[in-house]
């Protein structure tokens, strides 16, 4: 059991109080136009990145790691197809996939959370986003996104896989192609959905959410169909950049 009497919460000042509870009106108003400043300054500097597909991964393997390998290899694809790679812009797979979408000349951004350590924007960026809180981020990089691929990775990334999958089966997302990427990795973990099928906490069709595999030509093909075909992505709508917010077309 963990002792807590030494313990100090990861994070800002400001997200240990926003934890505790109820504070006056005040605080909770400026705590409001904080977030409030935080998605309008991730708005204004996504709006021009393209469809996008978000790739999510652990930041802790280097570049000599098989997976890293995988993720590179990943955003290779993705980016030959059209789409902006994006990630949480750190290190690792994240770095991975935005070195990959680099390689073919592709568009590569990272939505990057402030954190004590492990976490910095990597060099192959075209641009980047900070963010104090976890939620602002996942938003963003939820927004822009036609697809998700996850590949190995710890507490972050089954977080953003489950949320994605949660807002598809609940109705709150359109039916957005999530692709599962290693199946020695993610063994045990998709033993335990199917735990859940015969529990019946979820439905059999919901391990049909997800494409559950270790080929990079088997998610794209994935991708292709059900994103680029599926969403009709050539017809998207443009939009011209509007000076007033400092917004930049090519930037």
């Amino acid at each position: 059991m963990q002792n807590n009497e030494n313990f100090t919460p990861v994070g800002s000042m400001q997200e240990a109080e926003f934890l505790e509870g109820p504070h006056s009106r005040w605080k909770e108003f400026l705590f409001l136009l904080k977030v409030m400043r935080q998605f309008i300054y991730g708005f204004r500097k996504l709006h021009f990145t393209g469809p996008c597909v978000t790739i999510f991964g652990s930041a802790r393997f280097d570049e000599h790691h098989p997976y890293y390998k995988l993720a590179r290899k990943v955003g290779q694809e993705v980016a030959k197809l059209g789409f902006t790679v994006i990630t949480g812009g750190g290190p690792g797979v994240m770095e991975a996939a935005n070195r990959g979408a680099k390689d073919v000349g592709g568009r590569s951004v990272g939505c990057n959370i402030i954190l004590p350590k492990e976490q910095h924007p990597n060099k192959y960026l075209d641009k980047w986003v900070d963010f104090d809180y976890f939620f602002v981020r996942k938003t963003l990089l939820s927004k822009y996104s036609y697809a998700f691929i996850v590949m190995p990775g710890g507490y972050g990334t089954l977080d953003e896989f489950f949320e994605a999958m949660t807002l598809i089966q609940t109705g709150k997302f359109q039916r957005f192609p999530i692709v599962l990427m290693g199946k020695e990795y993610h063994a045990d973990l998709y033993s335990h959905l199917s735990k859940m099928i015969t529990a019946k906490t979820i439905d059999t069709t919901d391990l049909d959410l997800f494409l559950f595999t270790d080929s990079v030509e088997e998610a794209v093909t994935h991708i292709s169909k059900f994103a680029i075909e599926g969403f009709g992505l050539k017809k998207k709508k443009q939009y011209k950049a509007f000076r007033l917010f400092g917004e930049r077309a090519n930037a």
